[in-house]
């Protein structure tokens, strides 16, 4: 048990050195070509972050246990959102860049909805797997010719150009890979310790399962996140996040389906799992669109629905007698009073952002 403490340990300042140098390289690489750091986040380090669930999908894929991509996928979905975002927003509010919410936002949405209308029929086909991989390319190739619309502007002669320090390429090149694989040693040796030092306070696998392993997977995630959050690099943060579910939903799945030739959905995914990633999809526009920014309030909802999501999912596994009570609380009580706050918030930024256009209008006029 000393040694399974001391991986854990290790395992975490891996983890938080790797998401340094992943996020310093991948600023640094922005810097250097004048590419958006918010570019960075939505392709380049989401790709990178990804890296495990695309290894799972495959190896399940192969392995013909395809249908656990799905899961992984979803799950990885729900948690980048509630838990990832919760967490950063609660460390330090993040500031909302409007492109995410006009462009990369509804762009998230409209592939969940999509994913979940192919699962209706309780099956994803061949065909299926080949579109979302053709969107993931369109989707590539549209990132791609944004880079210009986001390049940095040019300085003003007010604000004349800020002089940092720039490595050279292939010094950031090697920093981002082994910040990448940093983080990546550093989650498995956190997650396999942790898993130990559970078992031997003995907890369930069941709940194991849900607590350390679906955290676990989205280490990277959360470890990059929250650095870039503390090292103000906003964009970085939460195009890191959307572009991961981008990712997850587009390459890791159409790669499962195409790789396996299609497979079966269980009943249960498309009852509660799939349209809860929807809504949580849907859930991250208003919040982002009220004044562009996650308050830390904000972060603490996300949190809480997430723990919500964990209590759902034992109490129904287990079948538990508090399930239907819990079920009561949340639909008629928790959900409403959210969309409710919700709601008004929206509401109310849309009246000052009418009472500011037409203060500028005013003194425009005079």
């Amino acid at each position: 048990m000393i040694l399974t403490y001391f991986l854990f340990i290790i395992g975490l300042v891996f983890l938080l050195a790797g998401a340094q140098w992943l996020v310093d390289s991948s600023t640094g690489i922005a810097a250097r070509y004048e590419i958006s750091p918010l570019f960075v986040g939505v392709v380049i380090v989401a790709f990178a972050t990804s890296a495990p669930e695309v290894a799972v999908s495959i190896g399940a894929a192969l392995g013909g246990e395809a249908g656990l991509a799905l899961g992984n996928v979803v799950g990885s979905n729900i948690v980048n959102v509630l838990l990832i975002l919760g967490v950063t927003a609660v460390i330090a509010p993040i500031a909302i860049r409007r492109r995410i919410v006009l462009l990369d936002i509804p762009i998230l949405i409209v592939l969940s909805l999509l994913v979940y209308l192919l699962s209706l029929d309780g099956v994803l086909q061949l065909w299926e797997g080949v579109l979302l991989l053709t969107l993931f390319a369109g989707f590539l190739v549209f990132q791609i010719k944004q880079i210009q619309r986001d390049s940095m502007p040019e300085p003003t002669e007010a604000e004349p150009p800020v002089q940092r320090e720039v490595r050279p390429l292939p010094i950031q090149i090697g920093l981002f890979v082994t910040g990448l694989g940093t983080l990546i040693l550093g989650a498995r040796w956190m997650v396999g310790s942790a898993v130990e030092i559970a078992l031997a306070w003995g907890m369930s696998e069941l709940i194991i399962g849900l607590t350390v392993i679906s955290v676990g997977t989205s280490l990277p995630e959360i470890a990059t996140s929250v650095i870039a959050a503390l090292k103000g690099e906003q964009d970085l943060s939460v195009g890191n996040v959307v572009g991961s579910n981008i990712f997850n939903l587009l390459l890791v799945l159409g790669l499962s389906v195409v790789l396996s030739g299609g497979f079966a959905v269980s009943p249960a995914a498309v009852a509660l799992d799939i349209p809860f990633m929807v809504a949580v999809s849907i859930a991250c526009l208003p919040i982002f669109f009220t004044g562009h920014r996650i308050a830390r309030w904000e972060g603490g909802v996300f949190l809480f629905y997430y723990a919500a999501y964990l209590v759902y999912l034992f109490l129904d596994t287990t079948g538990h007698e508090l399930l239907p009570r819990f079920n009561t609380i949340m639909i008629w009580f928790v959900v409403p009073i959210t969309l409710l706050t919700l709601g008004i918030l929206v509401t109310r930024s849309l009246y000052l952002k009418r009472l500011a256009n037409k203060a500028d209008e005013l003194s425009g006029r005079s």
